[in-house]
């Protein structure tokens, strides 16, 4: 064989080995950590303009994260707003209204999947720590939702006997959970001052001890709601009073899991999601806090009550240090991570896409919604937003409102009154944060484009104040519903 025959079979022996490389190993799916507080406003982060307090932590997830600033909630209140979060849905699709209470026998369907549940299919170790609110008998606790372990309240921290309002006989004791079992049958005001703190380590713990696999924590504190309570390292730090301690000892915990992460080596591949639950519950007054440049707040479908802080990390798949200002709903959050870590989807028709190119800032992303719907109290449809987050209709409905007065002070809060929005009213949401100027009477295109979608809305999910039912709603549970299998 002549050397340069040689040479040839050698070199094309080479090509053929090149050729036939394994390929890249795939990138393994994030590890996700979701933290949502409870009540904090759109202006109570330092990123989005808090003053009177400093956010060290939540302001470095601005920093090497992307800061949302057009992130909606579905309800702006306790249960309802939790029960979109985790499975995707309007509340009202699946029978969740307005905010369980120890009175209530019915709670989150086991025919719903939650995100954990979704996620322990996929082999993650799932956890949480913090409020639950959407059901506190034992059929609807997080252990029967996917989750592995779980502990907190199973409701609002103000639902004790020592309700400002209500008086002592109006609740029962609160109690503390653990995995499905009371663990504390009552809590008291010096056990609410550790919660934040309690919960953080229990965050802490569960990374910690599930960091060599893929893992889902959520993280629920119960504050800034009323009543509020810090720990003693917190007390008095801030110059907004307890309000402002309160969303300082948050910060401090966002801050631990965020070290946690860093201590395991596994902050390029978590992704990391800081939100709340609705606006600021502005009857408090000096135990609220601030919707910022928005209108009104919690208990509404004004921005105030809806559009809350949102920020997200995961190094090398969001673009650091970014603001983006795709309107995008908490009912995305499923399917958007669910086609990030492979799952299949929920069984029964959710309202949520994935927006996965929105989340990421992806050239020329569209919305994939129309329009999404905001209803509140029993059933209403109070108002639409176009998928793009540009255009807003108000239909007739009745809301509170403080009407510039103050809210109240030391705990205690002051009467709303109750006003009639008679007419529907436009608001160009991109050049009128504020919804100060109705604009209907010079976009009739816009107005009749978005009465038409509110009717879809109302043929698919209802509407009380037109007297519709909708045809794909679907039940909650009762304390009679036969659990899953």
């Amino acid at each position: 064989m002549s050397p340069s025959h040689i040479l040839h079979t050698m070199a094309a022996a080479v090509l053929l080995l090149t050729s036939f490389q394994p390929a890249p190993a795939a990138e393994p799916p994030p590890n996700v950590v979701l933290i949502f507080t409870d009540d904090q406003g759109y202006g109570d982060v330092g990123a989005f303009g808090a003053t009177g307090f400093s956010t060290p932590h939540l302001d470095s997830l601005a920093r090497d994260g992307v800061k949302y600033t057009n992130f909606h909630v579905a309800q702006a209140v306790c249960s309802a707003s939790r029960a979109a979060l985790l499975t995707g849905c309007y509340p009202n699709r699946i029978g969740l209204h307005g905010a369980l209470g120890p009175s209530s026998s019915h709670g989150l369907h086991p025919n719903e999947t939650t995100l954990a549940e979704l996620m322990k299919a996929q082999g993650y170790a799932t956890g949480m720590a913090g409020k639950w609110h959407l059901g506190h008998h034992e059929p609807f606790l997080p252990h029967r939702h996917g989750f592995d372990e779980s502990f907190g309240l199973p409701y609002s921290n103000d639902m004790w006997p020592h309700h400002p309002e209500a008086g002592p006989d109006a609740y029962p004791p609160l109690p503390l959970m653990e995995n499905g079992r009371i663990v504390d049958e009552e809590v008291t005001p010096e056990e609410q001052s550790q919660l934040t703190k309690r919960l953080t380590e229990r965050a802490v713990s569960f990374i910690d001890r599930h960091h060599d696999q893929p893992f889902f924590f959520y993280l629920a504190h119960p504050m800034p709601h009323v009543p509020l309570h810090v720990s003693e390292a917190f007390a008095g730090k801030s110059a907004h009073g307890i309000f402002g301690d309160a969303i300082m000892e948050i910060d401090w915990s966002v801050g631990q899991v965020l070290a946690s992460l860093d201590r395991h080596g596994l902050t390029q591949n978590t992704l990391v999601i800081f939100t709340s639950d609705n606006g600021p519950w502005l009857s408090y007054g000096a135990h609220a806090g601030s919707a910022g440049p928005l209108r009104e707040g919690k208990g509404t479908v004004w921005e105030g009550g809806i559009r809350v802080p949102c920020l997200m990390r995961w190094p090398g798949r969001l673009p650091a240090g970014t603001v983006n200002d795709s309107m995008i709903m908490t009912i995305d959050l499923l399917p958007t991570l669910a086609q990030l870590i492979g799952a299949a989807p929920p069984a029964l028709p959710v309202d949520g896409r994935d927006v996965w190119p929105l989340l990421s800032s992806q050239p020329d992303a569209a919305s994939p919604h129309t329009g999404y719907g905001l209803w509140y109290a029993q059933n209403e449809l109070q108002a639409v937003i176009s998928g793009d987050g540009r255009w807003k209709l108000l239909l007739p409905h009745r809301y509170r409102t403080l009407n510039g007065r103050p809210g109240g002070t030391r705990g205690q809060p002051v009467r709303y009154e109750n006003t009639q929005l008679s007419s529907p009213a436009l608001y160009d949401l991109q050049n009128d944060i504020s919804e100060s100027a109705n604009v209907a009477p010079t976009h009739p295109d816009v107005m009749e484009r978005l009465l038409a979608f509110a009717e879809s809305c109302r043929n698919e999910l209802g509407d009380t104040l037109t007297h519709r039912t909708g045809t794909g709603t679907r039940y909650p549970a009762t304390v009679a519903t036969p659990p899953k299998n």
